[in-house]
């Protein structure tokens, strides 16, 4: 396949690529001071200029092209533009170019080429006239969360298309993709990560999540989504938690673990084989997730069940990677859990109530699945919190957050920045919950959880990769027997 530079009009990829607007909720991450016109005009340099020339997986071994990922994280954090466009020479190199598709995409032969990395340019075409007719709620609720683009009668199984299980497979990377269009308003981000979702192969989904539903979206919803950025076209204070109820995503965590089906000799046999135990065991996982309890007749319940979600991948990431002979392995994996969570906040607003409930049931599916799939290691609570006091008892500067993120903005590893801004933000949320709000969830030790975790978790990542500029750590957590 012919390696092209693609071409656009300007005005086309002005509308795609606007200037960022400001955050579309209150629990969304907030802006850090620093932005400037140079700021801006370098931000959306950079995403224009990836989007002609590269394609979304950077090789042929389908490893995520993370360009505009960290350039965004850059400008958020308040990132001159200088820096943008130094990070993006090194970002840039060695990227696959982008391709030209055999064909274009269309709403008849849509589901034939899914999973073929070769048609990426086509489904970016397909959704950029898609997004700029619909808007991006309809068309999220269209072509991820629809019955018609998941499950079609007739079709073999392996053939069917699945988009949702597509959209939050890959590690979450469509989802992360979109996610930062929602959070800063840019439709070429959403454009990018639904074609990404589009090339992603093919993953384990129930087809029971899409018969009808008994819920409905209320007006207030239907409102809100019509107001937000990108459903037009361009030319809440924090809540009080409550006892958990028993069904909490921590108490399901404690339940999984107490099943035979995940004793260490099936974890060997799916050892980094996301894939494979989804095949083998998505169902058994599945039916943990519908456990959890999402109530959206509730006030407020959304905001409780994405906490929820939240402090699971902030605990199974430190707390699961942390054991008290080497302290905290750096998980590479784990890693994109915290960081994928960060986006929760700003794509929820975009979904009617039946969608929300449909993608936190299937992103709290997939982080047991990453859970499971790198070692099902154990999360000793009091022996995490034990050897960890002093970071939150003995703080030498006047906000160590404002110090982290600092650090991160010039570390060399692009996700570095990305995972201590989710810290930072998550402790600015949650980081006032006090001991015992996890009492009465079935997890050993979570009522000794506080606020102090997002802090505790950020300082270990940054000691760990401080450590001789090391990786991320990709070995995962053999099970022993």
């Amino acid at each position: 396949m012919t390696a092209v530079q693609q071409t656009y009009p300007g005005s086309e990829l002005d509308v795609l690529f606007p200037s960022p607007s400001s955050p579309p909720d209150v629990l969304s991450p907030p802006r850090y001071p620093g932005a400037s016109p140079e700021a801006v005009a370098a931000l959306t340099y950079v995403l224009k200029d990836n989007y002609t020339k590269y394609h979304i997986f950077s090789n042929y071994r389908r490893f995520h092209n993370h360009i505009t990922h960290r350039a965004l994280a850059l400008y958020v954090t308040g990132a001159g533009g200088s820096l943008i466009e130094q990070f993006y020479k090194q970002d840039s190199v060695n990227q696959r170019p982008a391709i030209e598709p055999p064909e274009a995409i269309t709403e008849e032969n849509f589901i034939e080429h899914l999973g073929d990395d070769k048609f990426y340019a086509a489904y970016k075409t397909f959704f950029s006239k898609v997004i700029e007719e619909r808007g991006v709620s309809a068309t999220l609720e269209e072509y991820i969360f629809s019955k018609k683009y998941n499950f079609v009668e007739g079709r073999d199984a392996s053939a069917q298309p699945v988009m949702l299980a597509r959209f939050l497979g890959g590690l979450f990377h469509a989802f992360i993709h979109v996610g930062y269009g929602a959070e800063f308003g840019i439709p070429g981000m959403v454009v990018e990560g639904l074609a990404l979702a589009s090339v992603h192969e093919y993953e384990f989904l129930p087809s029971y999540l899409f018969e009808p539903s008994d819920t409905t979206a209320v007006d207030e919803v239907t409102t809100r989504l019509a107001s937000l950025v990108l459903n037009t076209k361009i030319s809440v204070a924090p809540f009080q938690v409550e006892r958990p109820p028993q069904n909490h995503a921590l108490s399901i965590l404690a339940k999984i673990m107490q099943d035979s089906k995940f004793a260490a000799k099936e974890i060997k046999k799916h050892f980094k084989d996301f894939d494979g135990l989804m095949s083998e065991h998505g169902d058994t996982i599945w039916r943990y997730a519908e456990q959890w309890t999402i109530d959206p007749s509730q006030p407020g319940e959304i905001d409780r069940k994405m906490e929820e979600c939240i402090w699971m991948s902030t605990i199974l990431y430190a707390i699961g990677g942390w054991s008290k002979d080497r302290g905290l392995r750096a998980e590479f994996f784990f890693m994109h859990l915290v960081t994928s969570s960060l986006f929760l906040p700003s794509l929820l607003p975009y979904l009617p109530q039946d969608s929300q409930v449909l993608l936190l049931r299937g992103y709290f599916a997939s982080t047991l699945g990453w859970w499971i799939a790198r070692g099902f290691p154990g999360l000793d609570i009091q022996g995490f919190l034990s050897a960890t006091s002093h970071i939150s008892s003995e703080i030498e500067v006047a906000n160590p957050f404002l110090d982290i993120v600092q650090s991160a903005i010039t570390h060399p590893d692009s996700h570095m920045l990305k995972i201590q801004r989710a810290f930072a933000h998550f402790s600015s949320l949650y980081g006032a919950r006090p001991k015992g709000s996890f009492e009465g969830t079935e997890l050993e030790g979570a009522e000794a959880l506080d606020g102090t975790l997002f802090l505790r978790a950020a300082r270990l990542t940054e000691e760990y990769m401080n450590e001789g500029r090391r990786a991320w750590s990709q070995e995962g957590f053999p099970p022993r027997d």
